[in-house]
C-alpha cells in the first residue's frame, strides 16, 4: 500500500488535446508492473476496480470530452482523499497503447507507443516487440536466429513476416542463451503481434505479454484485442488511460506523473 501511494501521490494531470480527424481515439492498456493494484473512478464513478499486473485491457473508442479522473489504492472507500486526481480533454484520432512497466534500472514509469495498423500483404503478419523490463539490451529470437537486434528498453522494433508458428526468445544483445522463452508464437495472416517484455532480470520474473491487432490484412485499420495466452485478460477498459496519456507527454498539455519503485 505504502509504495502504491508513493507511485500515484506525486504526479498531477493537466488538459489533454489530441489533433485528428477520426471519429474516435482508441486506446489500450499494458499493465507491466509488478505488484500494483489500483481503483480508477471517472466522473465520480468506480470504472475499473483492483487492476492488476500482466493485463492488457480491450480497447476503447473514446468520446470527445472532458473527464476528472481519480486514482485510489485498490480498496480505498470512494469517499477517501485520492492519491492522484485531475482532468482530461480528449479529442479524435489516436490508437495508441500506454503501457506501465519498469525502466532499465527498475522504476516503474509510463511509456505510449503508437500501435501500426496499417495494411499487411495476403499471407504475412506483424510481429512487434517492445523492451519494457528491467533489463539491458536484448536480441529477440525467431527460430534460433537473431530477427531484432539490440532493442533497449523503452524502444519498440517490428517487422512483417510470413505467417506461421515461430519459436521466440529473448537473449542478452549479441548471445543466444534466452533470459525469456522460448515460446511457440502462431502468428496469423493479416494480424499484428505486440509483444512486450516486461518483469526485472535481476529479480528473476521476466515474462511477455501479447497484444493482438486483428483486421490488418485489408482492412484500413486494426483493433487490438488484449493478450494471446501468455496472460491475464480485463474485459473492463479504465478512462485512466487518459491520465496516462496525459502523464506520458502525448498531446498539447501535460504535467507528467512521476513513479517510484521499493526494490525488493
Amino acid at each position: 500500500m505504502r509504495r502504491l501511494l508513493a507511485l500515484l501521490a506525486t504526479g498531477a494531470v493537466a488538459s489533454l488535446a489530441i489533433a485528428g480527424l477520426a471519429q474516435a481515439a482508441q486506446v489500450t492498456v499494458v499493465h507491466g508492473v509488478p505488484d500494483l493494484a489500483v481503483d480508477v473512478y471517472v466522473n465520480d464513478e468506480l470504472t475499473l476496480e483492483d487492476f492488476k499486473y500482466e493485463t492488457i485491457t480491450d480497447p476503447l473508442d473514446l468520446p470527445a470530452g472532458t473527464y476528472k479522473i481519480d486514482i485510489r489504492a485498490a480498496g480505498d472507500p470512494p469517499t477517501a482523499k485520492p492519491a492522484l486526481s485531475g482532468s482530461a480533454t480528449v479529442a479524435d484520432d489516436t490508437n495508441a497503447s500506454i503501457v506501465a512497466h519498469l525502466d532499465e534500472s527498475g522504476k516503474p514509469t509510463l511509456t505510449v507507443f503508437v500501435n501500426d495498423t496499417s495494411t499487411v500483404k495476403a499471407g504475412d503478419a506483424r510481429l512487434t516487440v517492445r523492451h519494457t523490463a528491467a533489463a539491458p539490451a536484448v536480441d529477440v529470437l525467431a527460430n534460433g536466429s537473431p530477427l531484432f537486434t539490440n532493442l533497449a528498453n523503452p524502444d519498440e522494433q517490428s517487422a512483417d513476416v510470413a505467417a506461421g508458428t515461430y519459436s521466440a526468445a529473448v537473449a542478452a544483445t549479441g548471445t543466444t542463451e534466452p533470459v525469456i522463452g522460448p515460446v511457440d508464437l502462431d502468428l496469423e495472416a493479416g494480424t499484428g503481434y505486440t509483444v512486450y517484455a516486461v518483469g526485472s532480470l535481476a529479480d528473476d520474473n521476466l515474462k511477455v505479454i501479447v497484444q493482438t491487432t486483428s483486421g490488418l490484412g485489408g482492412s484500413p485499420s486494426g483493433v487490438p484485442s488484449g493478450t494471446v495466452g501468455l496472460a491475464a485478460t480485463s474485459s473492463a477498459f479504465p478512462l485512466w488511460a487518459i491520465v496516462l496519456l496525459s502523464a506520458a507527454g502525448i498531446g498539447i498539455v501535460t504535467s507528467g506523473l512521476a513513479l517510484a519503485r521499493t526494490r525488493r
